[in-house]
């Protein structure tokens, strides 16, 4: 928390991992990552899902010890949790997944209804396998049956920070996870 300066003190409902925290769970998820794939002889495609993920993905990329490509998309959802939402890619891959291992990296699975989508969508265009590195878990939040199968910690229902997430585009530069006291969202 030497770095909280960079919020101001009063949005911080609670500090929720620091970074040597963060740190170390990155580097043992990409030990896991390396061992689930290094007898696999696809190709393995790493994808991070713009722009939350940007900080996960590329501390995750180095502890990954295989041989890897790596593409983004941006995705958006419409709709509110309640609601059916739709989501739109925005920016799609630039390279044919067919026949390769995809490993999706994601800030947070939150209702879970755009990670199904995604992995419908790879599935669709004939991906070996379809898998998710999720830094963050909001169980309380999910509306449809989904799990990540590489994931950072589990959270609270609240407003998360940091590490790449954001609220109104700030925040997202903070080397720690955080949650957000209900006025500053409100």
């Amino acid at each position: 928390m030497e770095r909280l300066d960079c919020v101001v003190k009063s949005d911080m409902k609670e500090l929720l991992f620091d970074e040597k925290t963060i740190k170390n769970r990155v580097e043992e998820l990409g030990t896991e990552i390396t061992k689930y794939y290094e007898n696999d002889e696809a190709e393995l495609v790493v994808v991070g899902i713009l722009r939350g993920s940007t900080l996960f993905f590329a501390d995750l990329i180095r502890f990954v010890n295989l041989p890897i490509s790596i593409d983004f998309m941006a995705i958006s959802s419409y709709g509110n949790s309640s609601q059916s939402g739709i989501v739109k890619i925005v920016k799609d891959l630039e390279a044919d997944v067919t026949g390769k291992n995809i490993l999706i990296v994601e800030d947070i699975i939150d209702t879970g209804k755009t990670l199904k989508y995604l992995l419908h969508y790879f599935q669709e265009r004939g991906a070996k396998t379809v898998k998710v590195a999720s830094m963050l878990d909001k169980p309380e939040r999910r509306l449809v049956e989904i799990s990540g199968d590489f994931v950072g910690f589990e959270v609270p229902n609240d407003f998360i920070v940091g590490y790449g997430l954001d609220y109104n585009q700030s925040y997202r530069n903070l080397p720690y996870i955080i949650s957000l006291k209900e006025e500053v969202y409100k």
